[in-house]
């Protein structure tokens, strides 16, 4: 639950704390074995029933962190057991990136519809007239539901006015718009990789914390302690995470506290994004398209090309505010590395594809720099004012990308501008869920014409599973921030010049 600070969230937190600490500090193998002990000691557990199922639970939380993979309760070893791989100079993410550690999964029901204590035994009963398969009957002056009947579908619970009939569904598949959650044979979450697009809601809804996204917080560390400098390709959702006054003025001296070479704003990037996607919807709708899907959120993405291939080619094919940034970034510092900082889960593997690599050499989520900055003792808050530095040169467009409508919004401003004859129709969709059922619709021909933007998270990029403010909240900034720069377009960006040489690498997916 972004924005409320509940145990789940301290736990995940002490995590990327932790790893934080063991790069910095330069920990070995036994410094590793060592964490659950540190952060559990004693005999008495803290959030389950034993000390030592919650000391194994931790350490797999800790495999993740690292960018290693999880292992199962029969496994033999330390949980430092192949860290070697992680310590590795050129360490990708291994899939599957989003993973469930089994043995702390409740094995919570997929869908269960109960009468509670509430029921008051009326004689309306709307739950018995509504029901389609004749599953309610009154029993000792109450409603009863036979299980064996009933298909779950809420209609009872809908129409009880006393709200005593509940609907409940496990919250990780009812949080998964992509319909990739199912249940192993113990019960027990499992996640269809054919079918996940690591949006992480999942991970965001898991009330017991057992669902968990590979880091590379370690890795991160490492290379900023090497010679090569590391700059820092920062979100604009970043707006409102870290709840300081003149965050904007901050953000690139709390990075260089941090190791970094310097930070640079992807809203720059998310600029270049919206004149190409601009000019692609110009010249391929309807000539050779019939409608164009904007291409920014990877989630989106891999839900079109994996649900619906036959659309994937009408994805545009400029490059995502991240890519822009990054090889901006390194056409100006060659032989740097690049790590981007953003709400986003599913950028981590957006940033392993073959074409994306040498561009993107990290991925960290705002949670994720959180614990890095405990670890290292910087804070927002302790930046003084002669240490402020700019980070504000993009558009106001450029900041709305990190809301829903707000990719679409920016390339039908440029339009008006460039094409003002032009009608450009949109529509959008937030959440995986409605993100299908807007597809179906392109599918069915009902969107031609029509510019589609698709966000993954209800919200939009705010509304990522690496968040730490509330979405809603982080929402208002956005659009205050956009608001406010309203005047500037991302056509006078001062670094419109570099549109075809940053995009001659553009290698279709």
């Amino acid at each position: 639950m972004r924005g409320v600070k509940t145990r789940k969230a301290n736990l995940r937190r002490m995590v990327f704390a932790e790893i934080a600490r063991f790069a910095y500090n330069g920990g070995t193998g036994r410094d590793f074995a060592q964490i659950p002990f540190n952060i559990l000691p004693g005999e008495e557990a803290s959030y389950r029933t034993n000390i030592f199922l919650e000391r194994a639970i931790f350490g797999e939380r800790l495999r993740a962190a690292m960018g290693m993979p999880l292992r199962d309760a029969g496994e033999v070893g330390p949980i430092s057991m192949g860290l070697e791989d992680a310590e590795k100079g050129e360490h990708y993410y291994t899939p599957p990136l989003i993973n469930v550690i089994k043995f702390a999964c409740n094995a919570c029901p997929e869908k269960k519809v109960f009468v509670s204590n509430g029921c008051q035994g009326c004689i309306e009963h709307p739950c018995l007239e509504v029901c389609p398969k004749k599953a309610i009957s009154m029993v000792d002056g109450r409603s009863y539901i036979n299980q064996e009947k009933c298909i779950k579908c809420g209609k009872c619970a809908a129409v009880c006015p006393y709200n005593a009939i509940i609907k409940q569904e496990r919250p990780c598949t009812k949080a998964c718009g992509a319909g990739a959650i199912r249940s192993d044979a113990k019960g027990r979450a499992e996640i269809d990789q054919s079918k996940c697009t690591a949006c992480s809601q999942c991970l965001v809804s898991c009330p017991f914390a057992a669902i968990v996204d590979k880091g590379q917080v370690f890795q991160t560390i490492m290379a900023i302690k090497s010679d090569v400098p590391v700059y820092a390709a920062v979100a604009p959702a970043f707006a409102g995470q870290f709840n300081s006054p003149n965050a904007n003025e901050k953000v690139r001296s709390v990075f260089k506290k941090l190791g970094f070479e310097d930070a640079v704003e992807v809203s720059i990037g998310a600029d270049l994004c919206t004149v190409a996607e601009a000019r692609d919807f110009i010249e391929e709708v309807p000539s050779k398209m019939k409608f164009m899907l904007t291409s920014c959120c990877p989630a989106w993405a891999d839900l079109i090309k994996k649900n619906f291939p036959e659309l994937a080619p009408n994805i545009s094919m400029a490059l995502t505010p991240m890519v822009w940034t990054a090889r901006m970034i390194k056409k100006q510092h060659p032989g740097c590395k690049v790590a981007f900082i953003g709400p986003c889960t599913a950028k981590k593997l957006e940033a392993i594809r073959e074409t994306i690599r040498s561009d993107v050499d990290f991925v960290l989520t705002f949670e994720e720099l959180a614990g890095i900055m405990d670890a290292k003792g910087v804070s927002f808050d302790d930046i003084k004012e002669e240490e402020y530095l700019p980070f504000n040169e993009s558009s106001g467009d450029g900041w709305g990308f990190a809301v829903t409508g707000g990719v679409a919004d920016a390339v039908k401003n440029v339009l008006a501008k460039t094409h003002p004859d032009r009608e450009v129709k949109v529509m959008r969709a937030e959440g995986l869920a409605d993100c299908k059922k807007l597809l179906f619709l392109a599918r069915a021909g009902k969107l031609d014409g029509y510019l589609i933007e698709g966000m993954g998270c209800i919200g939009g990029c705010v509304g990522g599973a690496g968040t730490i403010a509330d979405p809603v909240k982080a929402g208002a900034l956005i659009n205050k921030t956009k608001a406010d720069k309203s005047s500037v377009s991302p056509l006078d960006s001062k670094y419109i010049d570099r549109l075809e040489l940053v995009e001659e690498r553009k290698i279709p997916e």
